[in-house]
């Protein structure tokens, strides 16, 4: 078995460049690591993009630019945890560019791949021992868009979502 780290292929039809461009300048330690052209064997133009590698946050990718025949589905999503409100906020405000908010924390960026930006305390509060608490945190997650942590942390303390 391979001991080498999974890489995250993604199909675009033709943006797979503009959009690993988009990606890697909203996250740290991001960069395009190389731009590979279709060559006159095809099955696209020769001299179009055909693949890009980036990193996002360290984590290798694949842009594939395919053609029309896939689209993206919220069944795949990538998980960005974020540490504290602001984060929460930087990083719906960039990925929402042009896409769509969609529910819990939920999005679909301006090339249809769909993102969860969820807060790190999160995880905390919907796991607490005391259901009461977690239900509460769960039923105030429920009528969110983007989370709001202040009001995630008012649920789990029973003074209000």
């Amino acid at each position: 078995m391979t001991s080498k780290p999974f890489t995250t292929c993604l199909w675009f039809d033709d943006q797979g460049e503009e959009a690993a461009q988009f990606y890697a300048s909203i996250f740290k330690n991001s960069r395009i690591t190389g731009v590979h052209r279709y060559s006159d064997a095809g099955p696209r133009p020769e001299g179009t993009v055909m693949t890009v590698e980036f990193e996002l946050n360290g984590q290798k990718f694949v842009a594939l630019n395919g053609g029309p025949e896939y689209k993206f589905t919220p069944a795949t999503s990538i998980v960005v945890e974020c540490a504290d409100q602001a984060e929460v906020d930087y990083y719906w405000e960039r990925l929402t560019e042009g896409g769509q908010e969609i529910a819990c924390g939920w999005l679909c960026d301006k090339y249809g791949f769909s993102w969860q930006v969820v807060p790190s305390v999160f995880y905390t509060l919907i796991t607490d021992p005391d259901q009461e608490k977690a239900s509460r945190v769960t039923a105030a997650m429920l009528k969110m868009t983007k989370f709001d942590i202040a009001a995630l942390e008012r649920a789990y303390a029973g003074t209000g979502a």
